[in-house]
């Protein structure tokens, strides 16, 4: 007696099924995205399976969704991650609308961390001063604008996000490394998901920690509120009043690292009106261990986006303390319903600029973007 073979439910003979090729293999699975889970980037359900190096497929369950015309890329995890040709360049999204019960796909690379990029999609890196005014700590400062790469041929309105360490965001000869802020720029213009203007304080050598500690700390007593003082009613109305800005608070983010994290941090707490995004990374919580959230209670909350990232081989308490301060922000009474707070991390990550620059693309597409390509 023959005995029948079983089948996995969730696969028919009916179904369609892609096998994909790739001569540029690694161990990061690879995921179908596209119109038939609204383009969500590592989606469990839809991740292929690999048969043998350098090649996988999919069996596609039965089900309406899957009968008509199928609209997908391939990723390596998200669209830091997505296939690109043979030149590195993007690929336009793939399409099934036949009836065969078999598609066979090829992917020559895959990005990595969004790179490589096009230098003709590189921002426009503008000098605003060597020597810009800080009238509230009676100080100056050099100052950078990062402006889409055609910012002078367009007459668009951009996003504006302002960044702490500007020493740290592009400059190739950093001590210790970059953000590459520049190179995930270009490559996010291309997907139509980093047209925005990044404005880059740079920090003040060795008055930093002073100027970015707020309030009282472990630190002793900063100037960290006569700092961001500097950045609402100095250097803002200044932005906006020379470059083509969306000046309302849901277009305007502040960003940083480690201290520059914890400052942006209190930037978006305590003027809200201003700041509608925050990107926060490995904030120096440590200095703050008992951080009082009570004076929110005094202001008129309105919708902020907080992303939060840390990273588990930091500190002991890095990971811990980040995610404290998130599930605080979200039980906060007064802020019910008016904070929305992203948490990634990363068990593997340092303490340093490598890992902000990992994390800067998926922030800014979080903050400022849908995660849907063109």
């Amino acid at each position: 007696m023959i005995s029948e073979v079983q089948l996995p439910l969730s696969i028919s003979i009916r179904t369609k099924r892609i096998v994909l090729q790739t001569p540029e293999d690694d161990d990061r699975p690879v995921y179908l995205s596209g119109n038939f889970n609204e383009w969500a980037t590592q989606d469990f359900r839809f991740k292929m399976k690999k048969i043998e190096h350098g090649k996988y497929e999919f069996h596609f369950p039965e089900g309406p969704e899957f009968e008509g015309e199928l609209v997908y890329k391939f990723t390596k995890g998200d669209w830091s991650e997505v296939e690109i040709d043979r030149y590195g360049n993007r690929t336009p999204n793939r399409q099934w609308n036949d009836d065969k019960p078999v598609k066979f796909e090829k992917v020559f690379k895959w990005r990595k961390n969004w790179l490589p990029y096009r230098p003709s999609q590189l921002p426009q890196i503008q000098l605003i001063s060597e020597e810009f005014e800080i009238p509230q700590l009676n100080k100056t400062r050099k100052i950078w604008a990062l402006l889409p790469h055609d910012y002078s041929t367009s007459d668009e309105h951009y996003p504006v996000l302002y960044l702490h360490d500007a020493q740290n965001l592009f400059n190739e000869n950093a001590q210790y490394g970059n953000w590459q802020i520049d190179k995930k720029l270009a490559v996010m213009s291309d997907y139509g998901i980093g047209k925005i203007i990044v404005i880059a304080v740079e920090h003040g050598e060795k008055e930093r920690l002073i100027e970015y500690n707020v309030g009282k700390t472990l630190l002793g007593k900063g100037n960290g509120k006569q700092y961001i003082r500097f950045i609402t009613d100095t250097l803002k109305p200044f932005v906006d009043k020379t470059f083509r800005t969306k000046t309302e608070r849901e277009f305007t983010g502040m960003g940083g690292s480690s201290m520059g994290g914890l400052l942006s941090v209190f930037s978006g707490l305590i003027y809200p009106e201003v700041f509608g995004k925050l990107m926060v990374f490995s904030p120096s919580l440590w200095v703050l261990p008992k951080i009082k959230l009570g004076f929110l209670d005094f202001f008129e909350p309105q919708e902020t986006r907080i992303y939060l990232y840390a990273g588990g081989d930091e500190s002991e308490t890095m990971v811990n303390h980040v995610t404290k301060l998130r599930n605080r922000l979200l039980k906060r009474e007064s802020l019910k319903g008016k904070m929305k707070v992203h948490l990634s991390i990363n068990e593997l990550g340092k303490h340093n600029e490598s890992y902000w620059s990992d994390e800067f693309p998926k922030a800014i597409e979080w903050l400022f973007f849908n995660n849907k390509p063109e």
